[in-house]
């Protein structure tokens, strides 16, 4: 899990981009190490927010702004009378299948993005009331995906440090096999 961009990004512009990207997933994907399943659904605050649908969500989320992106249907169309599923596990889903999930959005997204001709392709924003009715670029969505999972990567080290007091430093050497002190 990447823990840092260099200066000198992967290359060019795509690959800071999705490097950044890289770095704001792995933030999320360590506030969830060493726990179980039922740890990772816990919602330690008056928030509904868990990692486990956190992780859910930006999995998602990624995946809808990749096909819209692509000019097709997202896999999964959350409504009014859905939305409350993409913040929780249902069904046969475990943290384990929705990491696994992310992991082929995320392939999925760095295929697409690096085949694009250029960043500077545009498609429309979704016809909701939040958004303008204007195109948006490649670019704009990959800035769009960092910042969404950047902003959960934040509520996610809160709910980790409500569960059991790890820090996302603490966190950052486990995943690397060192201590922190």
């Amino acid at each position: 899990m990447v823990t840092h961009v260099p200066a000198e990004a992967p290359g060019d512009e795509r690959g800071a981009l999705l490097g950044f990207l890289d770095e704001a997933r792995g933030g999320l994907r360590r506030a969830l190490l060493g726990l179980t399943d039922e740890q990772a659904a816990q919602k330690p605050s008056t928030s509904e927010l868990s990692l486990s649908g956190l992780v859910k969500h930006v999995a998602e989320v990624e995946e809808s702004w990749i096909a819209r992106a692509k000019g097709v249907a997202p896999a999964v169309e959350r409504t009014e009378a859905n939305w409350d599923e993409c913040f929780r596990l249902v069904g046969e889903e475990t943290v384990a299948s929705q990491l696994a999930y992310w992991d082929e959005v995320a392939g999925r997204t760095e295929e697409f993005i690096r085949s694009a001709e250029t960043l500077d392709q545009t498609f429309p924003l979704p016809d909701q009331p939040w958004f303008p009715k204007e195109d948006v670029s490649l670019r704009w969505v990959l800035l769009r995906l960092i910042s969404e999972v950047d902003r959960h990567a934040g509520h996610a080290d809160i709910i980790r440090e409500s569960l059991d007091g790890k820090t996302a430093f603490e966190l950052v050497a486990e995943a690397s096999g060192q201590s922190w002190s």
